[in-house]
Order: C-alpha cells, then structure tokens, then sequence
C-alpha cells in the first residue's frame, strides 16, 4: 500500500512537468517532432499511476479490515482474562464502544488515512523539490506559509485532543443508555419509565452534541486559517508570475499547477492532524484496556507447564480429586477497606458438602470466589488436593468446576449448543441423561424442536426457571470434581425445587460440593454449614450444632420456618 501509493504520488509529481515541456517546447518553439514520443510516454505514465493508485486502494480495504479484525481480536482476548473486579467497575456501554467504535476508527487511521498521508506528503515535498531546482526564490516566497501551519497547529492541537476526549466519553455513555434501554426493555416498560429513559437519553445526547459542535468549530476554524495561508501561496504565485510569464511561460504552468496543487495535500494535513488528535483519544482508550492487568495472573512457571485458556497443555492437567485446604487466609475485595475474611482456615475433605448460609447481601459468594481463583488471596493459602492453586493454572482449576449461577446465563443458540459448552464431546445419551437428572427433560420436551430449540439472546425465549435447569443440566454434564451451587433453586417453583433438591442429594456423590443458600430448609444435610453475617462468617458446624448454638442460625432457620408456616397457612 505504501510503495503503490509512493509510485502513484511521483507520477503526479512528474505530470507538471510535462506541461512545462509542452508549453516551452511546442508552443514556444513551434514545433512537433516529439510529439509521437511525448503521447506515448505520458499515456504509459498515466497507465502506471493508475495501476499504482489501484493496488494502493486495494491494499487500503484489505489493510482496514485486517487491522480492525486484529485489534478487535487482541481487545476481545485480553477481555476474556480479566477478573471480575474489571467488569463490575464498567459499563456494557463503555466496554462495547472500546471494541468497536475505537478500533474501527484506528483501523482507518492505519489504513486510508496513512495511504493518503504518503500521496499528499510525497506530492508536497515533490512539489517543493521541483520549484526550488526550477525557481528557488519563487518557491521560497510560496514556502513562506510554513510558519503559519506550525503556528496554528501548535494552538489548536491541545483544544482538539481535550475536546475529542470529551466527545468520546459521552459516547460511551449514550452507548450505555442505549444498552440499558435494549436489555432492560422488560423492566422499563413494567415501571412505565420509558419517559424517563427517553429524557436520560436527550439529556446525554444533548450534551454530546454541545462538544461535538464545538469540535467542529476548532476544526472549521483551524482549516480555515490554514486555506487562508494556501489562498497567500497561489496570490504569490499570480503576482511573482507574472515578471516571469513573458518569457518562461512553462515555469509559469508549473508554478500555478504546484500552487493549486499543494493546496489538497496542506488542507489534507490539516484534516490529517484533526483526525490523528481525535483517533489519539481512540488508542488511548484502547490501549487502556490492553494494558489493564488481570485481577488474577498465572505465574510464567505455571504457564509454561499448564499454557494458557487459549492454548491449554491439558496433557499436563492432573486428574482433581477435591480436597480442599483453605489456610490462615485473610482477604480484602481490590475495592475494599475492611478484611472479609482474616485469618480463616477450614478443611473440606473429598465428598463434603458444604452450604454457605446468611441473608441477602451477607457476602455469601466470597469464600467461592477465592476457591474458584476469581480473586486471589491477600494472606495465606487455598489448597486443592494439598497444592496451592496458584502453583497450577486457573484452566486447569475451572475445567474442574461446574457452577450453577443464581441469574442463569445461556447464549444464543440452540439449547444442544448451550449444553456442549459443559461437555463439548458429550453424546445424546449424556445429555439426555443429564437433563433427566434435574427434571429439565420435561423442558425440552415441551419446546417445538426439542434440543435443537433456539433459546434466544441470553435465554430469554425460556423463562428464568428453565434457564436454571438447563445450566444446571450443563454444569452436570461437565461431570466436575467440585460443584458449586449459587442459590440454584431460587428461580424455581416448589415443586421443580423438590426435584431439584433430590437431584442434588444424587448429583453431589462422589465429589466435592459447596450450596450457596437463602433457604435453610435446602441445606440442612449438608455435612458443615457456614453462617455468613456482614461479609464474614460468624458461625460453623452441622445443622444440629448450629440449632443447638442458639445463635445467628438459629435466629434465621426460626424466622425462615415461621415466615413459611405463615404462607403456608395463608394459602
């Protein structure tokens, strides 16, 4: 791209020479007896600089789209190793603008915006070559508006990049709103705020827009002044000319051709300069996310042994047995003040189960969190099967688990696809049996097309219920050493909880399991239970010890047990 768009700017250099030598040679002379070569080398000239130009601009689309796919896979891949401390911390809106919007525009500054800059700055420094071997006190005075381009650039170029950081900002957050008002669309219509978001919406646009005209404004002002500076260059040419044009009436043309000329390429470097400032914002964002280290980082040991997500070295994967160790830990969230957990030390052996009890917002998840290496420790150590779980790579650890979510998550596709992410090389006969194991079978049944059913953007053509089953179903398919169950009954219905509750008491033989609960009555065989109370566990020990503790589980299985006898009497 840059050698064709080279060629083909030299030949546009080289064309006013010709009409000099026409004008000097066969107007002024009066005579033609070089006509018959001057056609053909100006028709193989032109040729040449079409040819040029073609592969320049085709090498231009192909350059786009090769960059775009490339960032937007590098964004896309760093993405899926950062923890969820990075998520939590920005928006849908905010990310997606970052991947799409950024890199596109990055991908034709590299592209387009490169290739030009090579035609113009080519023909502007070629222009000025020839009129100083030609006229060089012509070409200095037409050079005199140089300073003037420095000058203004070195103004505007601040206000430009502050500006455009602005703009993109409020970009991501109209993004945003747009995001919300898709994915929420349920919820806004139930609360009858479409008003509302409508407002949020013209409010943000309305701003946005207030910055973009201002940008506009520095721009139109910035290339203004420098057409004015160009406008000089062509007087000069006209008023200098004209001593000249009496005898040397082919350096006149070639001077007005290169005066008019160079105007392009300076109004180019102009319009060049704004876009660069602006995309400057774009690979600033960009960039930011590249350079965002995850919360939870494998040691170059572990990886060279065990590869990465991408390239994992499963030959190398030992087989999971399930004891699990946790060691003196003391853990603090990266957003956090206080310590959730200071000094804590518990041994789940293999084929335990353990339940995880408090009230919403008690902090329930933490301790599954670090089992699971979604955040790392700040103190002590976790064990699995005696080894620190830092010392093998979190691949290895979540190939391992199947976790059962309280908001299930399926992705688009058929229900057969959403399964196979659990076990990509299952067979019917495992899914089957897998969706019979938690009453999903009655689900898939009821569908138009079975398996093959598609099941929507996130699920949603299933109800919250089904979504559960079926995550359920592809946790189990997984056949995991560690199953972990986040609050997996709670979008059910009583009856399908039952199920549930007894696929549980089957499912969890023969591994190590963990329950987050809401519901007391679900766990009260599980062989250790751990009361969560404000982010820290306060009590431990069978449902019996806890009862007979007369504690905060005690308190809460009471108020639970009265809460459902009221309902249950009530109807």
């Amino acid at each position: 791209m840059i050698f064709c768009g080279l060629m083909g700017s030299m030949v546009d250099i080289f064309l006013p020479v010709y009409q000099r030598y026409a004008f000097d040679h066969f107007v002024g002379l009066g005579t033609l007896d070089t006509l018959p070569y001057y056609i053909a080398a100006f028709v193989a000239t032109v040729a040449f600089s079409a040819v040029a130009n073609y592969i320049a601009m085709s090498s231009a689309f192909r350059t786009e789209v090769e960059i775009n796919r490339d960032l937007r896979d590098s964004v896309f891949s760093h993405l899926q190793t950062l923890g969820f401390s990075y998520y939590n911390g920005n928006s849908v809106g905010y990310i997606h603008s970052r991947v799409m919007s950024d890199t596109s525009k990055i991908g034709s500054l590299v592209s387009w915006s490169l290739m030009d800059g090579v035609w113009h700055l080519t023909y502007l420094l070629g222009a000025v070559v020839v009129m100083l071997v030609v006229n060089a006190r012509l070409a200095l005075l037409v050079l005199t508006i140089a300073p003037l381009i420095v000058l203004m650039f070195s103004i505007f170029q601040g206000k430009l990049i502050r500006s455009n950081r602005e703009v993109r900002e409020m970009n991501s957050i109209i993004t945003s709103d747009f995001n919300e008002g898709i994915t929420g669309a349920k919820t806004v219509k139930t609360l009858v705020i479409e008003d509302k978001m409508q407002r949020t919406l013209q409010e943000h646009t309305v701003k946005i827009r207030k910055k973009a005209l201002r940008v506009a404004h520095l721009r139109g002002l910035f290339s203004s002044t420098i057409n004015i500076g160009s406008s000089i260059a062509l007087a000069i040419v006209l008023w200098q000319g004209g001593y000249i044009a009496e005898d040397e009436v082919g350096t006149f043309s070639l001077f007005m051709s290169y005066a008019q000329g160079i105007i392009e390429p300076m109004r180019w470097i102009i319009d060049a300069v704004s876009d660069l400032i602006t995309c400057q914002v774009n690979i600033e964002r960009v960039d930011k996310i590249l350079h965002t280290e995850p919360d939870v980082v494998d040691t170059p040991e572990v990886v060279a042994k065990y590869g990465t997500v991408f390239e994992p070295k499963t030959e190398n994967f030992e087989p999971m047995i399930g004891d699990i160790e946790i060691k003196d830990v003391t853990f603090t969230y990266p957003d956090g003040h206080e310590p959730v957990l200071e000094h804590f030390s518990l041994k789940i052996p293999f084929g335990t189960n353990v339940a995880i009890v408090g009230e919403t917002g008690a902090g329930k998840s933490t301790l599954v969190n670090l089992i699971c290496r979604f955040y790392d420790v700040n103190e002590g150590a976790i064990l699995i099967d005696g080894k620190d779980v830092r010392e093998r790579s979190q691949n290895w650890l979540h190939s391992n688990v199947g976790y059962v979510l309280q908001t299930p998550h399926l992705f688009s596709g058929s229900v057969r696809e959403n399964l196979l992410y659990g076990n990509p090389n299952a067979t019917d006969e495992e899914i089957n049996r897998a969706l019979a194991l938690v009453s999903a079978d009655e689900v898939v049944n009821k569908l138009e097309r079975g398996l093959d059913s598609d099941v929507g953007e996130g699920g949603d053509l299933l109800s919250t219920g089904e979504k559960q089953l079926i995550s359920f179903a592809r946790a189990i398919l997984c056949d995991p050493k560690l199953l972990i169950l986040d609050e997996a009954t709670a979008s059910v219905d009583t009856l399908t909880e039952a199920k549930i509750q007894s696929a549980i008491d089957q499912v969890i033989q023969g591994r190590t399991s963990i329950v987050i609960a809401h519901r007391l009555s679900t766990v009260k065989n599980a062989d250790c239970i751990l009361v969560v109370k404000n982010g820290k566990i306060v009590e431990r020990g069978t449902h019996k010890e806890l009862l007979d503790n007369n504690g905060y589980y005690r308190a809460l299985y009471t108020r639970q047990y009265e809460d459902e006898k009221t309902k249950a009497l009530l109807g």
